[in-house]
């Protein structure tokens, strides 16, 4: 059964989705906040102990003057690793938490099984221009994220409450914390990839608007060791849209430890 608790990392205090027992599977979520449970991580948590934490300064504004970067949000979870037990974890990200997972893995791969990104951010290819969510419109964000516009139909009619439209502000001023400038890439994450030496996996959705699945191949070239998976008639967020699929990549992925 899933629960929904706080957990401490020296003075900041976060909101965690945890469900199931065994090895355990940490998942940071991407610019738009702390994602629902949902049949994804269901799949995950037959087989795993999933833990699904909001990354500081999102959903509260609270704490978040300590997190000033996406290096420091990389920091942050390494502490969070070393007070979480027992042992290594597989570590996925995406987006967002893609980029700071790739951060936190080239400074220290003690407490990781496995890498999993999906869509990540952090890397630029010169030449093809990425989407950019701080400039659409949030009809055309939801649209832009995901292939089956009839998804997007059914998110777009979801009734928004005033605590969620406030979540949603505080979401996106710490996505623009992070992502802004440069946008949702590091200079100098590329050189340090080959520090990375956990078995990794890459996710992309093909049609993805916001980080083309192009980008694989920066990520391909920077990793020898990696493995990818296309999902087609999928967008930014294969979780959500392609869930089975997903999961399914992930758990032949993880293998024996499942």
């Amino acid at each position: 059964m899933q629960q929904d608790s706080t957990y401490q990392v020296g003075t900041i205090a976060v909101r965690l989705l945890s469900a199931g027992e065994g090895a355990t599977v940490l998942f940071l979520h991407g610019p738009g906040g702390l994602p629902a449970w949902s049949g994804f991580f269901e799949s995950l948590s037959k087989k795993f102990r999933v833990i699904v934490p909001e990354h500081p300064g999102f959903g509260t504004d609270a704490h978040a003057e300590c997190i000033r970067d996406v290096a420091d949000l990389a920091m942050y979870y390494l502490d969070f690793l070393d007070g979480l037990g027992p042992g290594p974890v597989h570590l996925i990200g995406h987006s967002l938490g893609g980029w700071v997972a790739a951060e936190l893995a080239t400074r220290n791969c003690t407490q990781l099984k496995s890498l999993t990104l999906i869509a990540p951010a952090g890397l630029r290819v010169k030449g093809v221009p990425m989407g950019d969510n701080f400039i659409w419109l949030p009809e055309e964000l939801t649209r832009n994220l995901y292939h089956d516009q009839r998804l997007a139909d059914e998110i777009l009619t979801r009734p928004i409450t005033d605590e969620d439209a406030d979540r949603q502000l505080t979401n996106r001023f710490m996505a623009a914390r992070l992502g802004w400038q440069p946008r949702w890439f590091s200079p100098r994450l590329s050189q340090w990839l080959h520090r990375i030496t956990v078995p990794i996996l890459l996710i992309w959705g093909r049609e993805d608007q916001l980080i083309p699945s192009s980008y694989a191949t920066a990520w391909e070239n920077g990793i020898p060791h990696l493995g990818s998976y296309l999902i087609a008639g999928c967008g930014h967020v294969p979780f959500v849209e392609k869930p089975a699929e997903t999961a399914r990549a992930i758990l032949e992925f993880l293998g024996s430890d499942a």
